[in-house]
């Protein structure tokens, strides 16, 4: 039979039966790179991947979106079969992506305890990573009945693992082993533990955290980057999660299934509004007159900050909203991005000389006429908008910029209140899978592009990349620069999500390398019960991407 190899765009004749490894090694395909995964028929996979058929497979550096993936998830198992070596009956729990990198932590099996290492233990247990990857160690694929696997899993501890495949009840279930140690990963791993040599672990907290290789210097770990306030905010939702004892997507289905799911709701809900709550009393204690919201694409900046102003109102101050999207420079005038491309979310896509102009006169009592921006005509057209700030009035401005001083520079920073909206996702898929805020964030922007923008699943995947520069560019680097971080994220929200989102993800073409991404997010998606939207209040900030909010956007 044939293949059909992308990466040199010709016909292959194999046998069946052999694996884009074994093409490899016997010089039937030949690459300037070595790949830790592969990518058939659209579809990311082992490069162990049996072929019995013909199929196009194109293989992934390291360096590639899916090829980081499979980097980051050997680096775990990595990890899990140390923690097993050096602290044997201990839990291994890595818990959320945060600080460029993972944070972990080790705790006993009676009661849960944190275990609190030492530097020198953490230090023990990298090198006790690194001889794992010089072993080159085999990560071993199997795939049996899940009646089969679960008894190995329980014997492990895995508990969360355990609960999560007996809620999804799948007949088959795949899973990896390295020496003694079973687990399973959501995706691929690569053949071996000498793909991943490059990492690194820093103590943090009462855990450490697991970096894996800088992108721009492959042959070094990455630095942790630092995000305190990200930490807190994250340290916050999981001890909520362990209160309401919901923790993973296991947990979660129980609750569904036990008819539980509509009080886990309200908490989380209340849970949000305590929040915004806190944030309003807090600006009023500071004296703010000018509080800018920001946040990366579909973290809730826009409910928020409706449901920031109903707070502010209960403290007797009249909020007043501000559209940076008016502070626009005519199009012609607009930035372009590498691609030649208009770049509106540069920074210097806004008039900033106007905008300080406009805010130190408000903040001065002066009476201002504000902009009108047309984007059906891409340049600003005058109209009578007067706005005037009174005694007891705070301006609202949300936008992707809220946080970078140089947006307002010309303005006292005793006069602004900054917050950082983003869905940081604390429920876990299981101890040693976490939930990404990125997936999370795609997915609110599937669902709403399609509702609100008649913009197709295939579509919003294609931009995301686009996005995901701008965020990384123009949002990240100031996010600790905020005065309050809100967490939009509710612990419920994919449950929902699911019944939206998988059948727009069904419609992305097969022949496209977007689908790669589709089909990874229904895989993810098959771990969830749904939960019904008609559950949902209307004020919830899940409204802006579902619809049927009360809120006017």
């Amino acid at each position: 039979m044939e293949i059909y190899d992308l990466n040199a765009r010709e016909y292959v004749e194999v046998e069946g039966g052999s694996t884009p490894l074994s093409l490899l090694r016997e010089g039937r395909v030949k690459l300037d790179f070595t790949p830790i995964c592969c990518r058939i028929n659209n579809k990311t996979e082992d490069l162990r991947f049996p072929l019995y058929s013909p199929k196009q497979v194109e293989y992934l550096p390291d360096t590639s979106e899916s090829g980081r993936r499979v980097y980051v998830r050997a680096l775990c198992f990595m990890l899990y079969k140390a923690a097993a070596d050096m602290f044997p009956g201990s839990q291994l729990r890595i818990e959320h992506s945060i600080f460029r990198g993972y944070f972990c932590r080790l705790r006993g099996l009676k009661g849960g305890t944190p275990l609190s290492l030492t530097g020198e233990q953490v230090k023990e247990l990298e090198e006790r990573m690194h001889a794992i990857a010089a072993a080159d160690l085999p990560f071993e694929r199997h795939e049996r009945l899940t009646s089969d696997v679960l008894p190995t899993l329980r014997r492990q501890h895995l508990d969360s693992k355990v609960l999560l495949l007996e809620t999804t009840s799948t007949l088959y279930t795949t899973y990896y082993t390295l020496g003694e140690l079973a687990d399973s990963y959501y995706g691929a791993l690569p053949p071996s533990t000498g793909y991943a040599p490059v990492f690194a672990l820093h103590p943090y907290a009462d855990g450490f955290i697991l970096m894996g290789r800088d992108p721009h210097e492959p042959s070094k770990p990455q630095e942790p980057e630092k995000q305190d306030k990200m930490f807190k905010a994250f340290t916050e939702y999981m001890h909520f999660n362990d209160v309401i004892k919901v923790r993973d997507v296991g947990e979660l289905n129980m609750s569904v299934r036990n008819r539980t799911v509509r009080d886990l709701i309200t908490v989380a809900e209340a849970m949000h509004e305590k929040q915004i709550g806190r944030i309003a009393d807090d600006i009023v204690a500071r004296g703010a007159k000018i509080v800018m919201l920001a946040g990366p694409s579909s973290s809730g900046k826009t409910t928020t900050t409706k449901r920031l102003a109903i707070q502010l109102m209960t403290s007797l101050i009249t909020p007043k909203m501000i559209s940076l999207d008016d502070y626009f420079v005519d199009r012609k005038d607009t930035p372009r991005d590498a691609s030649g491309d208009y770049d509106y979310e540069s920074l210097y896509a806004l008039d900033l000389e106007r905008l300080n102009s406009d805010l130190t006169r408000l903040l001065a009592g002066e009476t201002i006429n504000l902009p009108t921006y047309s984007f059906e005509l891409g340049k600003r057209v005058e109209k009578k908008r007067p706005l005037r700030l009174e005694a007891t009035d705070v301006l609202l401005m949300e936008g992707i910029h809220g946080l970078n001083p140089e947006l307002t520079q010309s303005i006292s920073h005793d006069t602004i209140y900054k917050v950082y909206v983003s869905a940081l996702t604390t429920l876990a898929i299981d101890d040693h899978n976490w939930i990404s805020p990125n997936d999370n964030r795609l997915l609110r922007r599937i669902v709403r592009d399609h509702r609100y923008r008649n913009t197709s699943a295939l579509d919003t995947i294609r931009r995301w990349p686009s996005v995901r520069r701008g965020e990384e560019k123009w949002i990240f680097p100031f996010q600790e620069n905020a005065d309050a971080t809100f967490n939009s994220s509710l612990i419920f929200e994919l449950g929902v999500m699911k019944e939206y989102a998988e059948p727009l993800l069904r419609q992305v073409p097969h022949d496209v390398e977007q689908y790669s991404n589709a089909y990874r997010l229904l895989k993810f998606l098959e771990y969830f019960y749904p939960i019904a939207a008609d559950q949902i209040p209307r004020t919830s900030l899940l409204r802006e991407f579902l619809g049927g909010s009360s809120f006017r956007y």
